[in-house]
């Protein structure tokens, strides 16, 4: 049975009210709380003080955000952050139960001679690690199907605790460019002159597409005064599955955002095996070979596809079910 809120807590209670952020709470002194506000449930907890997930000593932090699926051709971006988090602790994690949709997102069931093993949930975290003497927070896992505004609400409130100092987006969408080529990046900013490396802004004009929730929080993040940006990289459309070229590029273009190198692990080496078997994949079917061939020749002209391009290869991408229906393990 939980204790009685403490003499500190109940003090907390007036400061909570005064900023309506119920989740910094503990949970009896929310219930306290209750006859006096309305307090929402948190979809989130925190990593507990003296944890190695503990953020009580960050210092001016960039978060850097991507989802699974739609925007992340080729899984780029999501295998990307997957290089920066490994064994690094979680900050925060987000209720499962709250942004998920079960029947479309199912958990995965493993079965052991029968016996019904291990059910794995959706996850979404944020975990922190360092690029150079830098600290970063990396926002990834399966993107929520559910309560957008209460998750990028959630989000900017975190942001704003472990004062965040940028947010960068990080994504991949389907294109007509050709794998023969290195891969390209698009920008977005919350206003000119924040992206680098030689990235520009695009693509030029109007563009109305399917919104992603990594996008959501880009502008959320700006709105609520935290400069943001993101780096995007054009997959071939005509791979399925993995695409580990675009995942080092990303990598590339965030450490050149942030002044590092970024390791990238074993991707150099699985997108130089890719490469390999789509070049021989091309050189057996003439009219691959010939599609290709005039895709090099739009790069090397450096013609940018333009808006009503992009749509096109988006809207064949998310006919063909996004990188969640490649059948990859």
């Amino acid at each position: 049975m939980d204790a009685a809120p403490t003499t500190e807590e109940w003090l907390a209670v007036d400061s909570i009210i005064a900023t309506n952020t119920c989740a910094r709470l503990p949970r009896v002194a929310r219930q306290a709380a209750a006859p006096r506000i309305l307090c929402p449930v948190s979809i989130y907890s925190l990593a507990s003080p003296g944890t190695p997930g503990d953020p009580a000593d960050l210092v001016a932090p960039t978060l850097v955000g991507a989802f699974d699926g739609w925007v992340d051709a080729g899984s780029a971006a999501t295998a990307a952050l997957a290089r920066l988090v490994e064994d690094a602790p979680v900050v925060a994690t987000f209720d499962a139960d709250a942004l998920f949709d079960y029947r479309a997102r199912r958990p995965t069931l493993r079965i052991v001679d029968g016996r019904l093993a291990e059910l794995a949930w959706p996850e979404l975290t944020i975990r922190r690690t360092t690029a150079g003497d830098q600290d970063l927070l990396i926002l990834t896992g399966a993107e929520p199907d559910d309560r957008w505004q209460a998750f990028g609400a959630a989000v900017v409130d975190l942001a704003q605790q472990f004062g965040v100092s940028q947010w960068i987006s990080l994504g991949a969408i389907p294109a007509a460019v050709p794998h023969t080529r290195p891969v390209p990046i698009m920008g977005t900013t919350s206003e000119p002159g924040r992206l680098r490396g030689d990235v520009h802004p695009g693509p030029s004009g109007i563009l109305r597409v399917p919104a992603a929730a990594v996008s959501m929080l880009e502008m959320q993040m700006a709105e609520n005064g935290i400069p943001a940006v993101g780096y995007f990289a054009q997959v071939p459309h005509y791979v399925s599955g993995p695409y580990p070229a675009a995942s080092v590029e990303l990598l590339s273009a965030l450490g050149r955002h942030l002044g590092v190198i970024l390791p990238s692990g074993d991707l150099v080496e699985e997108a130089r095996q890719l490469r390999t078997r789509l070049d021989t994949a091309t050189s057996v079917e003439e009219s691959t070979r010939t599609y290709v061939e005039r895709l090099e020749s739009m790069v090397d002209e450096e013609r940018l596809p333009s808006g009503d391009e992009l749509i096109t290869e988006i809207e064949r991408f998310l006919r063909e079910g996004g990188t969640e229906n490649t059948g990859r393990n």
